[in-house]
């Protein structure tokens, strides 16, 4: 029977993307796997971002073995479709309906979201270029290094700390909007709570260039002479050392608005379509749906669809406790 199931494995070359963000050389387990997969000489400066495992066109897997070398996994699923299983089959056809990946982050991914699938199809008819396929992306991440990432919006009472406490974002938003946030309490119900964040958030990532850059050098220079009087919060913390990855960018000073999570090794995070977030530092592995659609709008040089992120998102708040955990779930499954 195990020499059976063994005769059945077949042995896949897994495809890298060497994304700027990646970890260099053999620093990336993405880039030791790469060696041990197809025995690869890794060059010590290039970054090595991403493993991908699966039939998405924008990395394909190949098979490695001798009978079949080179041939791609969806060919040969195509061919095979039986190894899926019935239900698989039934539910998803003769292609693989996931894909895995190892990630190793050495620098800030982009604010980004990933849409739910009739926003995927509408998004891939209008910019196929920009938007690769018509599907939805919600994704697991297990942390296989201490891994730390941006997630989903803080609550109303933390965003109200933030607005007091960080007058460059007033000064981006507009006192109306901020005031709007203030002003507001829990018992004016849910929606009221989540069209104001709405409003705040896109007032913040629609500011323009010049006053961007002019807000962040000013909280710059502020936390610079707090932190001679007090310690810095890890959040502040934080915004320095992403303004020093990704100066001027509006993604520096909205990460006020965002959970951050740390995760240690073993423990995980989900994510479901329209729920923000940025990947900051560590090695995991991923499973997600076979889909490659990001919309993005900060942290980032790549393309950014800041309109189109902000009218999707679910805009949901979520108290984090980084003690003790071993999963977080932002979004439905």
């Amino acid at each position: 029977m195990a020499k059976a199931n063994a005769d059945k494995l077949r042995r896949l070359r897994a495809w890298v993307q060497n994304y700027d963000w990646g970890r260099c050389g053999l620093e990336a387990q993405v880039a030791r796997l790469l060696a041990l997969n197809s025995g690869a000489e890794i060059e010590p400066d290039r970054p090595y971002a991403e493993s991908w495992m699966g039939t998405h066109n924008s990395g394909p897997s190949f098979l490695a073995d001798e009978e079949d070398e080179n041939v791609g996994l969806k060919e040969w699923i195509g061919k095979n479709p039986n190894v899926l299983g019935r239900k698989v089959l039934e539910k998803w056809g003769a292609d693989l309906p996931f894909l895995f990946k190892v990630l190793s982050v050495a620098k800030a991914l982009s604010i980004q979201a990933h849409p739910d699938k009739e926003l995927a199809k509408e998004l891939h008819k209008l910019q196929p270029n920009l938007y690769k396929d018509g599907n939805h992306k919600p994704e697991m991440a297990l942390a296989i290094t201490e891994f730390r990432a941006l997630c989903g919006f803080i609550t109303l009472e933390e965003l109200k700390g933030v607005l007091e406490d960080v007058p460059e974002i007033v000064e981006l938003v507009g006192t109306a909007s901020a005031n709007q946030v203030l002003d507001i309490d829990e018992r004016d119900g849910a929606e009221t709570v989540k069209s104001a964040l709405r409003s705040v958030f896109t007032q913040l990532m629609s500011a323009s260039k010049e006053m961007t850059i002019k807000a962040i050098s000013k909280l710059k220079n502020r936390l610079h002479i707090q932190s001679q009087l007090r310690c810095l919060t890890e959040k502040e913390q934080l915004v320095l050392h992403l303004e020093k990855q990704y100066p001027g960018d509006i993604g520096v000073i909205s990460a006020f608005f965002f959970n951050y999570v740390k995760l240690n090794p073993g423990e995980a995070l989900y994510l479901g379509a329209n729920e923000p977030h940025a990947y900051l530092s560590g090695e995991c592995i991923e499973c997600m749906a076979t889909s490659d659609n990001v919309v993005r709008a900060g942290l980032t040089p790549k393309h950014r669809d800041v309109q189109t992120l902000c009218s999707m998102l679910t805009y949901k708040q979520v108290q984090i406790f980084n003690q003790g955990f071993e999963h977080f779930q932002f979004g439905h499954k």
